[in-house]
Parts: C-alpha cells; structure tokens; sequence
C-alpha cells in the first residue's frame, strides 16, 4: 500500500470518516482540504430516492445561484436577425445563425451554453446528435429556448444553470469555485438543494434526499447531513 502524501495526510485529518457535516461546517472545510494549485471548482452530488426511468419521477429544473458560478460561462445565441443586437448587449459571447449552423456541423462546439428562440428550432433540432451528447442541446424546460433571448443571456451570465437526475437518481453539478468564501459557497448549495427539494415528483415515495456531498476538484467528499438543509 502506498504511503499518503503530507497533503493526504493533512485532509484524513481534518474530515472525520463517516461524519456528517452541516451544509455551513462542509463549506469552510471544502476550502480546506483543497490543496489544488489552481481555482478548482465546486461539485455537489444529491442522491434522490425517485426512479428517473418514470416519467413521474424525473427530477429536472434551473436554479439562479445567488452568488454566481465562478467561473466564465461562453454563451452562443441562435436568433433571428431582429434580436441579435439585444442578445449581444445581453452579453452573448457569440450571435448569429446560419453561419455557426455550419460551423456546429463541422465539429465545433466551443461554448457552455446554446440559447435559441422557437422560431429557429426546426434549424437547430437537427444538431441534437452534436449538440446532445455534450449537454448543449437547448431545451425550454432549462429556459435556454426562448423568444426573450436577452434575459436568458443575461440570467445564464449571472449565474442560471440547468441540472437533472441521471440513470442512477443523482443529480450532480458545480455550483461555484473554491476562491469564493465560506459564506457564498454555502449560500449557493443552500439555494440549489432548496429547488431540488421544491421539485420534488408527488410519485416519489419514501425517503427523497438520500445523500448530499459537496467537493471540489480531486478533493475528498464531504458528507452533509440532509436534516442541516432541509
């Protein structure tokens, strides 16, 4: 067995195996244990008691994180000529059409989020096999098909993201960076875990937040003790 490093040594220390911690003590420990050179972001792992094979049961929404995601988020607006000009005040790192249509088709998809309007799906429904697989297909449940293109530009840059349940019943997502405070790291998971709690499926029987996890980039889990958030 290979020997832990001072660093390791350092976390095994400070987290407490089995423990759970209050969504607060998790948020200044995170901070920690993250010994990562660089910004490294924040991850947050909900485990659900739902069966995302229902369509009852699926667990899907968007949540405005009150104190941002940290980090730059590359907007690219599919719309029509009229709105481009409102989407680029927005603040839309890209705007236009037919031309990043084609450029999607070659291969790229250099972008976080896509916002389209109705009117311009029947043009990029087609890109869903590109799109699709990389999470970038818009999609009006997550508010990124839209006729307001500019809020939803201005909402995604503000900190708006889109999360849903996967295969197993967890919903994973960052929501935010290590260079935040305590304080903020907290109050973004605490607004996340109440729009879990708020879309809550009326078939989901029995216990509904299992488990909830926070850590950062090659960190070590931290265990937060749902009954701290609920």
């Amino acid at each position: 067995m290979s020997k832990l490093t001072k660093n390791q040594k350092s976390v095994a220390e400070k987290v407490e195996a089995g423990k759970a911690y209050t969504l607060q003590e998790a948020s200044e420990l995170v901070k920690e244990i993250t010994t990562t050179k660089f910004d490294a972001s924040l991850d947050i792992d909900v485990r659900l008691g739902v069966d995302p094979r229902k369509a009852n049961q699926m667990v899907r929404g968007v949540v405005s994180l009150p104190y941002g995601t940290g980090k730059v988020t590359r907007v690219l607006c599919l719309c029509t000529p009229d709105q481009e000009a409102a989407a680029k005040e927005a603040g839309a790192d890209y705007v236009g059409l037919d031309e990043y249509i084609e450029k999607i088709k070659g291969g790229w998809t250099d972008v976080d989020v896509i916002i389209t309007m109705p009117s311009c799906m029947g043009k990029v429904g087609p890109l869903g096999r590109v799109l699709g697989p990389r999470g970038l297909m818009p999609n009006p449940k997550s508010g990124t098909v839209t006729m307001d293109v500019a809020k939803a530009v201005k909402d995604v840059k503000q900190g708006k993201i889109d999360f849903k349940v996967d295969k197993a019943g967890i919903i994973h997502t960052s929501i935010g960076k290590v260079s935040m405070t305590a304080e903020q790291i907290c109050g973004n998971a605490k607004e996340f875990i109440a729009t879990v709690i708020r879309l809550k499926p009326a078939a989901a029987k029995g216990t509904y937040i299992k488990s909830i996890f926070i850590s950062s980039t090659m960190s070590k889990g931290i265990k937060i003790d749902p009954k701290s958030v609920e």
